[in-house]
């Protein structure tokens, strides 16, 4: 096979995976995801003229995540104190999306309570939360700013009698710790508005038969330590489940398996259709 040749079947596998990717089949979109796969084997094997080599080049996909892993993630400090405050909104220049967001959480009937946050040396986080009392749900714009990475989603929880936490979001990633064991988590498209993500909500605790008299009713004062101890029993969660552990310093550190945890998730994320 000529140069040129080999040139044009890496690039046209390479343009029908961003295709693939593109769609919104479920099959097609995986199927995009082997051709990024296949795309880093011809590269290997066309390169060296080795076919082992592909395999090879294919593997990065797996292993290259074990540089940010051991480099920066191993590494990270969490403060086992650091509850959540007040915290001044971000500029709408900064978080646009702010202003549009709130404006639907209030047409929806919620009720505008605080706007909290936290700032360690990994990240900045910033919630604001509004509650419903009629429907005794609350719901939560978050904001995380990770070095120069920053992302938000919405979180509507519905806390039980019997201490479930239902809760409908749109987190956009696999998730770096594992959920306690009180969690009923119903994950939504990040494309969907407020609007449906609080019918998906109340669908939610209907397929599971919970009625609103089942709900706790919190009093807007109760809602920022009642967020701070869900946060903490997390926290204390993955420390039992060996996902984290508490050096003598204080701080709270990812363990290896904590890494081996994370590393799994990033392969879902890179294969996940959502």
């Amino acid at each position: 096979m000529s140069p040129t040749s080999k040139f044009l079947l890496i690039a046209g596998v390479f343009v029908l995976s961003m295709a693939l990717r593109s769609t919104g089949v479920l099959l097609a979109r995986k199927l995009g995801v082997v051709g990024y796969l296949a795309t880093s084997f011809l590269i290997g094997w066309f390169v060296s003229d080795w076919w082992p080599m592909g395999f090879v080049f294919a593997s990065f996909w797996l292993v290259w995540p074990w540089y940010e892993l051991i480099t920066r993630v191993k590494k990270i400090a969490m403060p086992v104190e650091n509850p959540l405050r007040h915290k001044a909104p971000p500029h709408t220049e900064y978080f646009p999306a702010l202003g549009d967001l709130s404006d639907e959480m209030e047409q929806e009937g919620f009720e505008h309570v605080e706007d909290l946050g936290r700032d360690w040396d990994e990240a900045r986080q910033f919630y604001r939360v509004y509650q419903k009392p009629d429907e005794r749900t609350q719901a939560v714009i978050c904001l995380v700013e990770q070095e120069q990475f920053a992302f938000y989603y919405l979180r509507i929880l519905s806390r039980g009698n019997d201490g479930a936490v239902w809760t409908t979001w749109n987190y956009p990633f696999s998730l770096n710790l594992q959920l306690a064991p009180e969690w009923r988590m119903n994950r939504e498209s990040g494309e969907k508005s407020f609007m449906e993500l609080m019918q998906s909500h109340r669908d939610f605790l209907a397929r599971h038969a919970v009625l609103s008299e089942n709900l706790v009713a919190l009093r807007p004062e109760e809602l920022q330590e009642q967020l701070q101890c869900e946060q903490s029993r997390q926290i204390a969660h993955n420390v039992t489940a060996g996902i984290l552990r508490k050096d003598a310093d204080g701080a709270i550190r990812y363990t290896w398996r904590g890494l081996w945890f994370i590393w799994v998730q990033l392969l879902r994320d890179f294969v996940r259709l959502s």
